[in-house]
């Protein structure tokens, strides 16, 4: 059974594959900056959410929490990786 992850994983597979012009995922793969473009959203996203744990702002931190998770999916796609890969590393820290 697929969760979250796994489904917006294949939406961004998905976009990777077919390129929409909209999508700003797509953007993100076709970025002339290449992968720095995600690089440097994901640093941008993690300071956001470090901030908002310090202000204690749980709304905003489930909010940019959520766009670290998106970023990271989008890299982790970059790299020829999935959700997978995760898990079984987690799983290993057992």
């Amino acid at each position: 059974m697929n969760d979250v992850l796994d489904d917006l994983f294949e939406v961004i597979e998905d976009r990777k594959e077919t390129l929409p012009e909209d999508s700003y995922t797509a953007s993100l793969f076709t970025h002339e900056k290449g992968e720095n473009a995600v690089l440097e959203k994901l640093g941008e996203e993690m300071t956001e959410l470090i901030l908002a744990a310090k202000d204690d702002d749980r709304e905003e931190m489930a909010y940019e929490g959520a766009d670290v998770i998106y970023h990271l999916l989008v890299l982790l796609s970059m790299k020829d990786m999935e959700p997978a890969d995760l898990r079984a590393e987690l799983e290993s820290r057992r």
